[in-house]
């Protein structure tokens, strides 16, 4: 067994970097200076390499190098990977990686469009994807996505987020119901009968009502779509904010003020580790756009 296999060290990069010199200069001292090594480390590090792969790559039993088969037959998957690794670190490259922008349900709000025409104008190398992620955080925790536009206080381990704006509550009722017909309502207008609540992705819960004038009924659902489905059914009202009936008009569904309900707060939430290089520009163009109004 080899002294590499023996000792369990792994081959690398710096190996397949001086096998690549010594490849293309076919000469030790050459393939040192360019590395800006010595000469014996850069034989070391060469015989190490033979060693851990069992065959000899250079013939150095002439007084010119050369490469042997092996040697020739191993020097493209050297440079392959050598060249991956170089690619995977630059942060030119990087920038070209489309950014993931998640969001549960209204995306940027009215802001959606102005954002992402923006930013393609002054980031067209660097496609901005926004993606409906049916959770919490939309994909975020999970690492679906870059970045996510996420409502309300958000309570997961390793994000950071930064409030944008902030959108006010309405009701969302039956079109064709005696609610629908009203001015305005308040949050014990909507508890005498059943609330339709997204239980995976939306901000509204029972602790909205006070503990003494909670809805009587709830019925949950899973996702925006089926949400908006049970109140245009007529099974129940909902509560949600000015960004969802902007993005989301039905025809089935009436959105009025909701007078005494909080506002809710749009964030920009990314991980709390280093991730895509353009997340700073993201950044500084949504609080651009919101600035502007």
């Amino acid at each position: 067994m080899s002294e590499e296999r023996a000792t369990g060290r792994p081959v690398e990069l710096r190996h397949l970097r001086a096998f690549l010199a010594v490849a293309d200069e076919l000469n030790i001292t050459r393939a040192a200076a360019r590395l800006r090594l010595t000469q014996p480390a850069v034989s070391r590090t060469l015989a190490a390499l033979e060693r851990h792969l069992g065959v000899r790559l250079v013939d150095r039993s002439t007084h010119h190098l050369v490469l042997t088969p092996d040697g020739d037959a191993f020097r493209d998957k050297a440079a392959a990977a050598v060249a991956a690794f170089d690619d995977a670190l630059d942060s030119g490259r990087l920038r070209t990686w489309p950014l993931r922008l998640g969001h549960a349900w209204s995306a940027f709000g009215s802001y959606t469009t102005p954002l992402l025409r923006t930013w393609q104008e002054r980031f067209p190398g660097t496609p901005l994807e926004l993606l409906r992620i049916d959770d919490r955080t939309a994909g975020l925790t999970r690492g679906e996505v870059d970045a996510a536009l996420l409502r309300g206080p958000v309570d997961a381990p390793g994000l950071v987020a930064e409030v944008l704006f902030t959108e006010v509550r309405v009701a969302a009722v039956a079109a064709d119901g005696p609610l629908a017909a009203r001015a305005a309502l308040e949050l014990a207008d909507l508890a005498d009968g059943p609330v339709v609540l997204n239980t995976v992705s939306g901000t509204t819960t029972v602790d909205l009502w006070p503990p003494h004038a909670r809805p009587a009924a709830t019925l949950t659902v899973g996702n925006t779509d089926d949400w908006l489905t049970a109140i245009a059914a007529g099974r129940g009202s909902g509560v949600s904010t000015t960004s969802t009936a902007d993005q989301h008009p039905h025809t089935g569904v009436a959105y009025l003020p909701l007078v005494d309900a909080p506002a809710v707060p749009v964030l920009l939430a990314r991980r709390d580790a280093p991730g895509h290089p353009a997340l700073p520009e993201l950044a500084a163009l949504a609080r651009e756009i919101v600035a502007r109004g």
